[in-house]
């Protein structure tokens, strides 16, 4: 099993996208509920979070709506600050360990946790 937790932020037109990619999962057969939007989104940045455990081979299946995610074009590609979605998950498996998935840049980048996280594995 696997144990995913995490959020993005994004924009108001990126989190309808991000809505666009969940919504296209057919629910009796993913784990797509585990999205979780807030109903009402407030300032200038927009959430979305993810909570949920699985069996592990539907982590391609997660890690493929990451990364699909990741590529959501910036809203203002023109300017210096890269304002694609970004984010940091936290995915715990019960025999390879905890490793820490992170969104930005456009892409999905996978690897040991930068923090002790490990009171979350308990």
């Amino acid at each position: 099993m696997v144990s995913v937790r995490g959020w993005l932020e994004c924009d108001d037109e990126q989190l309808s996208r991000i809505k666009e990619i969940v919504e296209a999962d057919d629910p009796e057969r993913t784990y797509s509920g585990g999205w979780a939007f807030p109903a009402r989104q407030y300032n200038y940045v927009s959430w979305a979070f993810y909570g949920g455990n699985f069996r592990d081979a539907s982590l391609e299946w997660f890690e493929d709506r990451l990364r699909r995610i990741a590529r959501i074009p910036a809203a203002c590609p023109d300017e210096e600050y890269d304002d694609r979605p970004r984010g940091l998950f936290l995915v715990s498996h019960e025999v390879d360990g905890m490793s820490e998935w992170r969104v930005h840049n456009g892409d999905l980048a996978i690897g040991v946790p930068e923090a002790d996280y490990g009171y979350l594995d308990a």
